[in-house]
């Protein structure tokens, strides 16, 4: 609506006026996505984000842009400091200016490519389960249906009380999830 406004020739001032923020506000709101890939905004675009976090995911190199704003959406975390450390766990070659080191208060180097690794490693992991959430979930619901018939039936009952009873009650617990779920 602001752009729309300032493209159709609205005097910046003007409209800093009615919107009662100052020019220098507006004018980086403005700017806000420059330097943003578009589908880094995309992802971002309904969230609430501090200009400040653009500003940090501008340092990154589109493809990084992507990943952070995943890991944002992913984690629903949106704040600053957490743009921050998306930004000090970026290695220099995903940086839009590689030759000028990352300065993070209180962290050496050697705790900073740490920290870059351990990224690297909780990203992969957290693919990992993403790719298998709906086929595990599945198994488990099938196997909780699965136990619960299992238990319903007196006969069976009967034997895991006589010669397994310390299954009995994992069973019923997990037959109790059931319900709860249910």
């Amino acid at each position: 609506m602001i752009l729309k406004a300032l493209e159709r020739g609205v005097p910046e001032e003007r409209l800093a006026r009615a919107l009662n923020v100052n020019v220098k506000s507006l004018q980086d709101k403005k700017r806000l996505l420059d330097g943003i890939c578009p589908e880094a905004a995309e992802l971002l675009k309904d969230k609430q984000v501090a200009l400040t976090g653009f500003q940090i995911l501008k340092k990154m190199k589109p493809m990084r842009q992507i990943e952070a704003a995943e890991l944002m959406v992913t984690m629903n975390k949106y704040t600053v400091n957490y743009a921050r450390s998306l930004l000090a766990a970026t290695p220099a070659s995903q940086l839009k200016d590689p030759e000028k080191p990352k300065a993070v208060k209180g962290i050496s180097r050697q705790q900073l490519e740490l920290m870059e690794r351990e990224s690297a490693n909780l990203e992969r992991e957290l693919r990992l389960v993403e790719d298998t959430y709906g086929s595990d979930h599945l198994d488990l619901v099938l196997a909780r249906g699965y136990v619960s018939k299992l238990i319903t039936n007196a006969r069976i009952t009967r034997y895991l009380e006589m010669y397994h009873p310390e299954f009995l009650p994992e069973f019923e617990k997990i037959t109790e999830t059931e319900a709860l779920a249910s």
